[in-house]
């Protein structure tokens, strides 16, 4: 194993690769409401671009209807070799991925390992720039340091995802939030691993081992450039008629402007605006009251959508969830 660095700030949220075989209305979510970049590679491969970087969004024909795989940017070859290191010295098994595989992601060199709830994570070195001029309804979106965005998860073991993401990334706890939805108490936590806010939120229900959501992800952000562009999206979800989740509102912990839409495979999709961005040297984590200081108004939710949910939380209960042992601490008890 490699001499022991920390990897932190030289992570960031590089892509996500979505299974689905709602295609066309991918294409039409993608690119006609949230305004991304799109790229037709066959009938069964399609991606979204936000900036210069080939890929943001690989969406590939198959089952799942749910994100199946994250991939991270790493700075350097010897923060990517530390971070193989860190995941085989734990007894993870560690595979190449094929020339095929970095260039769908617009990638030049790709390593894959298990990841929490199924979700594989993948690193690479360095991205690919296209020479394709961007077409997009947006003017643009934030990436660059801060990584594209965050990716949220629910989880009956919290504590062990976060020794998961510290173990591999050096994921620092930003802060808490505590939020009741429909009786149930959630907490939760928001990691960084960067200056942005957080790349990772995990939910739990307090008290209850129980995960009342199907989708491998609870929610996909990305942070728009603009207030102009956060208002128009908002707009053009609503009227081509993709679901609503919840309406424009403020975060109470990272003060970001948001909406969210639900995808085409049904997980939810922030479009965000003007977070705050962490200062290491005065950052200390707190715990905020509710999710909100205005707005994020449930749209459309029905007495049939919330048992719905109910029934998913009560089948989690005799699922078993995959926490990737090995990398996130058995031993952790959660809370």
């Amino acid at each position: 194993m490699s001499a022991l660095r920390s990897v932190f700030g030289a992570v960031h949220l590089g892509y996500i690769v979505i299974e689905t075989e709602r295609l066309a209305d991918w294409h039409r979510f993608g690119v006609d409401a949230i305004g991304m970049h799109h790229d037709a590679l066959d009938s069964g491969l399609m991606r979204f671009r936000l900036d210069e970087q080939e890929c943001r969004f690989l969406v590939r024909r198959g089952p799942a209807e749910d994100v199946v795989a994250t991939g991270w940017h790493v700075d350097g070859h010897a923060a990517f070799e530390e971070i193989e290191a860190r995941v085989r010295a734990h007894g993870v098994p560690v595979l190449m991925g094929t020339a095929e595989e970095a260039a769908l992601r617009g990638v030049e060199r790709l390593s894959r390992f298990p990841g929490p709830k199924g979700i594989t994570q993948e690193i690479y070195t360095t991205p690919v720039k296209s020479a394709e001029p961007l077409r997009m309804l947006a003017s643009g979106f934030v990436t660059g340091d801060a990584g594209m965005g965050h990716v949220a998860i629910t989880s009956t073991r919290p504590a062990r995802l976060h020794g998961y993401f510290n173990t591999v990334f050096d994921a620092r706890l930003t802060d808490w939030i505590d939020e009741t939805i429909s009786g149930a108490k959630l907490r939760i936590r928001f990691l960084r691993v960067n200056e942005r806010h957080h790349s990772v939120a995990v939910a739990a229900v307090r008290g209850l081992p129980v995960d009342p959501v199907r989708t491998r992800v609870q929610h996909l952000n990305i942070q728009a450039a603009g207030l102009d562009d956060l208002a128009r999206s908002y707009q053009r979800v609503r009227e081509l008629g993709f679901d609503m989740a919840l309406s424009i509102g403020q975060h109470t912990n990272d003060k970001e402007l948001s909406y969210y839409a639900r995808t085409p495979s049904g997980f939810e999709w922030e479009v965000g605006w003007n977070p705050v961005v962490v200062d290491e040297t005065t950052w200390e984590p707190s715990t905020h009251q509710g999710i909100s200081i205005w707005g994020h108004t449930p749209a459309g939710r029905t007495i049939v959508d919330k048992l719905a949910q109910f029934r998913l939380g009560a089948r989690s209960l005799v699922r078993s969830e995959n926490t990737v042992p090995a990398l996130s601490g058995a031993g952790v008890a959660d809370g």
